[in-house]
């Protein structure tokens, strides 16, 4: 058994690790790999042109989840939100993710 919950809505997604202890800070950083055509970018990038934003030259765009782990042991959050990116957060065919421990 995973040592996470996931629950998701297209607002927001948890993930509750059951682990007591510390509160820890993490971010889990989802972005299209380099060669994956992103539309949304370039309706961005199209968009802040328009607008008027100088020296733009590219937009590519991601997902970012800050989430809160309780519990102190780094290594084990990490894994664990490794394992969350595989298998939820980030489509591993067309998507890299960066996991981030902040505190």
């Amino acid at each position: 058994m995973s040592p996470f919950e996931a629950r998701a809505s297209p607002a927001h997604l948890r993930v509750t690790f059951r682990v007591l202890g510390w509160k820890m800070k993490a971010r889990v950083t989802v972005t299209l790999k380099s060669g994956i055509l992103d539309p949304q970018g370039k309706a961005i990038e199209g968009a802040l042109k328009s607008l008027g934003v100088d020296g733009v030259a590219s937009v590519r765009q991601g997902k970012v989840f800050d989430i809160e782990i309780s519990g102190s042991d780094k290594a084990r959050a990490e894994a664990a939100l490794k394992d969350a990116a595989d298998k939820l957060l980030a489509n591993t065919v067309i998507e890299n993710y960066r996991v981030e421990v902040l505190s």
